[in-house]
């Protein structure tokens, strides 16, 4: 059986710093009840519920959905690094679109700490042993923190590949906080320009700003996913659909092709928006916007390529044409991205699914893309894997 798979309600709770949230049983909590007032159905009707955190115990999801009911429905826990949001929607549509069940709870949060990100369990191997080696590799400068050497290090290889300027992952930045500005739910909302993030302090000289990073951020965003047979049964909205997804992880060429874009995912992601542009029958010129996973400015440009938004080489081109925004060929990361919306590591692929679900209602304000009809979002973890999700409006 397939089933059309319906986004019939979503969620989501402003992001903020770490040491300002609620917990995130809290956060959780309330992302859900919005989600279920969004999709108008009762919590009794959700068949299973898939709920995606990075740093917490066992049985978090559990703590989160209690308090909106206990109706002894399975819950499943859901860790895939950064992808882990994305993860808990794709166990969800997979679950539906196979006719298993009929309404579906997706649900991501994250409570983080300060600083950069560190492993939680040191007395084991890290599963980055092998991502650690080739970065030392290729990139050494081990006085520089890990992720900055993972994704600096990939925009640095497409700097000496391409000849890309280190301004032009500043205007990323830049555009990123003027699409936050008109974003509510944003954790950073202030106006910033191409000076600006050239003039932070420097993390890594000639290759990244500390702006260039994404801020540790707390949050928690929720979906309901359901069958279209389900929707028009109960009277849900039916007007955003996931009409294909994949998720892929690493290949060969993520260490052999010594190549630091591919060590960050770049194969990932192509692999998957390749196999979603299939599913789908379209490609990636009919895509009106997207929400894309801009950990850094680095790893948006990258993706641009690997998403087939741009040919490869010519993501610079499409930055300084202003592709990447209104106006644009399409409209990329309309809620701010990672770098200014904040990136809750569990709750980011759902936060990326809330925007573009109002995108494609017509319902997102300011943030409104225009005439948006089809909505890419790609969210990628590294270790590895990464989601892509093409969704269509009615």
């Amino acid at each position: 059986m397939n089933q059309k798979v319906v986004v019939a309600g979503v969620g989501m709770v402003p992001f903020t710093k770490p040491g300002a949230s609620e917990p995130y049983h809290v956060m959780g909590e309330r992302a859900v009840r919005q989600a279920l007032a969004d999709a108008r159905v009762e919590y009794a009707m959700i068949q299973q519920a898939y709920v995606g955190y990075v740093y917490g115990d066992s049985t978090c999801g559990q703590r989160a959905l209690y308090p909106v009911g206990m109706s002894g429905i399975p819950i499943v826990n859901v860790n895939n690094n950064c992808s882990t949001g994305s993860t808990a929607l794709f166990l969800a549509r997979q679950a539906v679109e196979s006719g298993a069940v009929e309404c579906v709870l997706a649900l991501g949060f994250e409570q983080m700490a300060a600083g950069a990100i560190k492993a939680q369990f040191e007395d084991r191997p890290t599963p980055f042993e092998e991502f650690d080696r080739a970065t030392a590799e290729l990139v050494g400068r081990p006085e520089i923190p890990l992720a900055i050497r993972y994704f600096g290090g990939a925009g640095k290889a497409h700097m000496d590949k391409y000849g890309t300027k280190l301004e032009t992952f500043a205007s990323i930045r830049a555009k990123a906080s003027r699409h936050a500005a008109n974003n509510p739910l944003a954790l950073l909302r202030k106006e910033i320009s191409v000076d600006d993030v050239m003039n932070a302090p420097v993390l890594w000289e000639g290759v990244m700003t500390r702006l260039m990073a994404c801020p540790p951020t707390c949050g928690a965003a929720a979906a309901v996913i359901c069958s279209e047979a389900f929707a028009k049964k109960h009277g849900l909205d039916t007007r955003v659909s996931i009409v294909a997804q994949a998720m892929a992880t690493d290949l060969p060429s993520t260490f052999e092709s010594h190549d630091m874009m591919r060590v960050v995912g770049f194969d990932m992601a192509r692999d998957a928006a390749q196999k979603v542009y299939q599913q789908a029958g379209i490609g990636p010129q009919d895509v009106n916007v997207v929400e894309l996973h801009d950990c850094f400015a680095q790893n948006e440009l990258i993706t641009y390529e690997a998403l087939g938004l741009c040919p490869p080489g010519g993501a610079e081109k499409f930055v300084l044409d202003g592709d990447n925004t209104y106006g644009g060929k399409v409209v990329t990361n309309p809620s701010g991205g990672l770098l200014s919306k904040g990136h809750p590591l569990g709750a980011t692929g759902l936060a990326q699914c809330y925007e573009l679900t109002h995108q494609l209602r017509g319902t997102a304000d300011k943030r409104q893309v225009q005439g948006a009809r089809v909505a890419l979002q790609h969210n990628l973890g590294l270790g590895g894997a990464c989601v892509v999700t093409l969704y269509q409006a009615a």
